[in-house]
């Protein structure tokens, strides 16, 4: 699967009077959002010139075009993209998690548990979101053992769930 373009960041909010904004980067260096070159805001293309830093992470940037407070609120909340081509080719142990979503998740056995629908990072390190044929989304641990395979060709990523986490609790059907 291949995505033409990838997210890098989403505006957080407007900095200052003049057009700033704050946005939280994705990229493993924070201040790597401008290194990639212009960025995708919907159907409008920016090119972002860093200004500074918050204490929380996030890179205050100036982008051509936007020179008010509110042109820069305007943008909140919206996605950064780069050309898929303007990134680096992924190392022998690497993903983009976009590639991620969609893939059919089942177990090492070829059992169903669902199919991706995000990655995340709440600090303790990378959990997989899951949609389940029927019920809520669960989170698996996204590293080490628990990553059997990740096959691109097949459409599916085999994971290996601890003990007991795919069992149902009856009671709870129930309730």
């Amino acid at each position: 699967m291949s995505i033409s373009r990838l997210s890098i960041g989403a505006v957080a909010s407007a900095h200052g009077v003049r057009g700033q904004f704050k946005v939280k980067p994705f990229t493993a260096m924070p201040r790597d959002i401008a290194s990639y070159g212009p960025v995708w805001v919907g159907d409008r293309q920016l090119t972002l010139v860093i200004r500074g830093m918050t204490a929380n992470g996030l890179v205050i940037v100036a982008a051509d075009g936007i020179s008010s407070r509110e042109a820069a609120e305007a943008l909140r909340g919206n996605e950064l993209l780069v050309d898929r081509t303007a990134l680096p080719d992924v190392g022998e142990d690497e993903v983009y998690h976009a590639d991620l979503i969609g893939l059919a998740a089942v177990t090492a056995d070829g059992e169903m548990i669902g199919a991706v629908t995000g990655l995340h990072d709440f600090g303790a390190g990378e959990l997989i979101e899951i949609r389940p044929p029927k019920g809520p989304t669960v989170m698996l641990p996204f590293e080490g053992d628990y990553i059997t395979n990740i096959d691109f060709d097949g459409g599916r990523i085999v994971l290996n769930p601890p003990d007991g986490f795919l069992e149902t609790d009856e009671r709870a059907d129930k309730g």
